[in-house]
């Protein structure tokens, strides 16, 4: 089986936001649900709260803003 990015996602409360995604983008945010709690044997995860730690984790990655975000502070 692939070994997903994401873990197991934790249980946080939101603040609420609205964006417009491309229905290819949603397709494949509900097969990674769909993925990530076969691979977790979790329930199945509403492919919205996947969106915080795909984000969180796109800028832990990202050595430039880590660099930016260092001066910053």
């Amino acid at each position: 089986m692939t070994k997903l990015k994401l873990s197991a996602v934790p249980d946080d409360r939101p603040v609420k936001i609205a964006i417009d995604l491309p229905a290819a983008i949603h397709r494949d945010l509900a097969l990674y649900a769909e993925l990530l709690a076969k691979e977790t044997s979790q329930a199945a995860v509403d492919p919205v709260k996947l969106i915080p730690p795909m984000i969180a984790r796109f800028m832990a990655s990202d050595r430039a803003f880590a660099r930016a975000k260092r001066t910053k502070d």
